[in-house]
């Protein structure tokens, strides 16, 4: 399985298109295009995230989590989650770090090394998970650990 993007790439620096317009940022606040391929047979349903494994908390920060993504769907635009550009049909946002149901961006603290962001698809063998939109990144991520068939990422790098 594949993932590719025409707005981020494997250890490139994100552009301020993916930066949060908050916490002394000044971003777009916009989800990345992503697209995949090479699904494995029997998926039936995909997942999206967003993670900074670096961020100082003790566990990391989910910046987006979509589930229940159609087996058919597979590519998410630029902005994908916002008024504008709504998730597929059936598409549920989880509950990101920021306590928000759509893509929040990237905003490391200021003399941090660059954090690293990764996203990654998953590749599911359920339609729907037995989640909502109040699950968490993490619970999301216990589901996608324990039952997805294939994934594949991308790792951007920021910093400030």
């Amino acid at each position: 399985m594949t993932l590719t993007s025409a707005d981020i790439a494997e250890g490139q620096i994100l552009t301020t298109d993916q930066v949060l317009d908050g916490f002394g940022c000044a971003g777009s606040n916009m989800a990345p295009s992503l697209s995949w391929e090479g699904e494995p047979e029997g998926t039936k349903s995909f997942v999206v995230t967003a993670y900074d494994p670096d961020a100082p908390t003790g566990s990391g920060w989910w910046h987006w989590s979509v589930f229940n993504i159609p087996a058919e769907v597979t590519s998410l635009a630029e902005g994908s989650g916002s008024l504008e550009n709504p998730l597929p049909v059936g598409a549920i946002a989880a509950r990101n770090d920021f306590s928000r149901n759509t893509f929040s961006g990237f905003c490391p603290p200021e003399g941090d090394e660059p954090h690293h962001y990764v996203f990654t698809v998953y590749a599911m063998p359920q339609d729907v998970l037995p989640l909502d939109e109040t699950a968490s990144g993490a619970m999301v991520g216990y589901f996608t650990s324990g039952t997805s068939l294939a994934r594949a990422s991308i790792t951007a790098v920021f910093g400030r």
